[in-house]
């Protein structure tokens, strides 16, 4: 029968220790092991079959998984010794279709509403051709409307919904079939998810526990991850004596100390007030400084996508809509719907005209013509595209007010302190302009005229029937 054999690259001393922990005295007094004493992280890596040999001085397979699984537990982190995993995540070609179900409260032959979501015959389409490589120690967020299927592909992620079709992997290892509690992640949920007749330090050590890991061990990680939250001095207290932001620091502390390579979060702020989001997002960007980690967050604040993200992706009725770093989102949208999306307040739009005269190309507007940049120009004229009615989207703050220029009516004026934002009708649509205050009283009373002009550097024009923007 053949046998295959795994090398390790492990600190002798501890090697041995674990063998010996686990019942393998024999093999630790024998010394049949091949360690080397290297301090460089190296991952696992199998030999295949052996002549006997050779096999004297490797390590049966089987004992290898059984060492990697504790050393997982024990000694990943630790420096100088530890087994480093790599935590890249590849979604390719996800599908999740929930098969159609007849509700009880629909009359018959009444047609159920399912929002824009796809319906086929095997039911609704959730989550459509997703594809995305997520390296290791990346920070993505996934972002979008209610119901887009951001959550749903959490979900498929850690294993809590089945994949209808596509591949997931973790680490290079097909994940489709394997168990949850095997993937290697933690998920921290919207709802908190504490046992509320279990303390705060019983709710960290419950998964630990379960591993049947030492009570020292257990203790250091739970005081770590405590130290990290700064919720050393509630570990006694249950759940319904802490605050919203503290409950949710104990939910993600639970999911700290398994050491995962990678990390969840759905939607972990979202039970929370104004200023203890704003205070919780900043303590997630420390964390993540602190915690070498892969992370995959849910989200539909886009305040929380632009300042936590490495990359961010937008998702519309299953769909994929862009994927890119928070600037470059924000400054070349994809179609009309990430235009509209990202950004606060949103940004304008207007019925505009793009026009071509000796090769230079420019958009008009309320009577008012604008030349496009030298950057837009490269990238409209590289796509060959012709003089045609456009969709115009203008971001509120680079709107500024001229004596001539597109002419508008003041409906509301809102005082923001540093800035007065403008609610104006223009061109028969709403309008937002934000005006600088500069330290000084700006007053600008309802029905009151105004006059606004952009730069070419700023304007967006969009296909008037795809929503697409002209320039990708």
């Amino acid at each position: 029968m053949t046998a295959f054999f795994a090398e390790f690259s492990y600190k002798g001393s501890e090697l041995r220790k674990i063998l010996t922990k686990g019942g393998c005295q024999r093999a630790a007094r024998g010394g049949k092991i091949n360690v080397s004493y290297s301090n460089r992280r190296r991952p696992l890596h199998f030999l295949g079959p052996l002549p006997e040999k050779q096999r004297r001085n490797q390590v049966p397979l089987r004992l290898a998984l059984r060492l990697r699984r504790a050393r997982d537990r024990s000694m990943r982190r630790q420096n100088g010794y530890s087994l480093y995993i790599m935590a890249e995540v590849i979604l390719k070609n996800l599908k999740k279709v929930y098969p159609n179900a007849e509700s009880k409260k629909a009359k018959k032959g009444e047609p159920q509403k399912k929002g824009n979501l796809q319906i086929t015959d095997e039911g609704v389409v959730a989550v459509q051709d997703f594809n995305l490589e997520i390296e290791d120690k990346e920070f993505i967020v996934l972002v979008g409307p209610s119901g887009c299927g951001k959550s749903t592909t959490l979900r498929m992620i850690a294993g809590l919904e089945d994949i209808s079709g596509g591949e997931l992997t973790i680490g290079g290892k097909l994940m489709n079939d394997v168990e949850p509690k095997d993937r290697d992640i933690a998920m921290v949920f919207q709802s908190y998810a504490l046992y509320p007749h279990m303390t705060v330090y019983e709710n960290m050590a419950f998964s630990l526990k379960l591993k049947k890991l030492p009570k020292d061990e257990i203790d250091k990680k739970v005081r770590e991850a405590a130290e990290i939250l700064d919720i050393t001095q509630y570990l006694d207290r249950k759940p319904k004596a802490l605050s919203g932001g503290q409950r949710q620091r104990v939910a993600i502390g639970r999911a700290i100390v398994r050491d995962p390579a990678v990390f969840l979060m759905d939607e972990p702020l979202s039970n929370l007030d104004a200023k203890l989001r704003n205070q919780m997002r900043a303590e997630i960007i420390k964390l993540r400084e602190r915690i070498d980690t892969t992370f995959i967050y849910v989200t539909h604040d886009q305040t929380e996508a632009m300042t936590l993200g490495d990359r961010i992706v937008i998702m519309k009725d299953g769909f994929i809509q862009q994927i890119g770093t928070p600037q470059e989102v924000f400054d070349h949208p994809a179609n009309l719907f990430v235009a509209g999306f990202i950004g606060m307040p949103q940004m304008n739009f207007f019925d505009a005209k793009l026009t071509r005269q000796n090769g230079r190309y420019a958009v008009t507007v309320g009577g008012v013509t604008v030349e496009l940049s030298d950057e837009k120009q490269q990238r409209l004229a590289g796509h060959n595209v012709a003089e045609q009615d456009v969709t115009l989207g203008v971001r509120p703050d680079h709107l500024m007010l001229c004596a001539n220029g597109i002419k508008g009516t003041v409906d509301v004026s809102e005082m923001m302190g540093s800035s007065v934002h403008l609610h104006v009708a223009a061109e028969g649509k709403d309008v937002i302009v934000i005006v600088p205050t500069n330290g000084a009283a700006a007053h600008f009373p309802m029905g009151s005229e105004v006059n606004m002009i952009f730069g070419g550097n700023v304007a967006h024009v969009f296909d008037k029937e795809t929503g697409k923007n002209l320039e990708w």
